[in-house]
């Protein structure tokens, strides 16, 4: 069965969104303002931590880094966090689409 997990948040005037379908082919995208900027494929169910690197476009760019993990927790199985500009804020889980 496929499972489908949407994390969003908006920093410092860009939307950056990460998206998981797992599976027996877990796919993992991160978009930065509507635009996919890193992807992970890996045949099972995924392999955590995993962490996909992009970058703001700011000027200079500002390089950001997100972080999934396993949480143990059968309700919400995946965290992720946002890491830029030395700082980590937990992006909230939404409705998959």
């Amino acid at each position: 069965m496929r499972r489908r997990y949407s994390f969003h948040l908006d920093q410092a005037g860009h939307s950056v969104t990460v998206n998981v379908r797992s599976g027996w082919i877990t796919e993992t995208e991160l978009l930065v303002d509507g635009k996919e900027c890193a992807f992970h494929r890996i045949h099972g169910h995924g392999v955590y931590p995993l962490t996909l690197a992009a970058q703001l476009a700011e000027d200079p760019p500002l390089p950001l880094a997100v972080r999934l993990d396993r949480t143990g927790a059968a309700e919400h199985p995946l965290a992720c966090v946002l890491e830029v500009g030395g700082a980590a804020r937990t992006m909230p889980e939404r409705a998959a689409r």
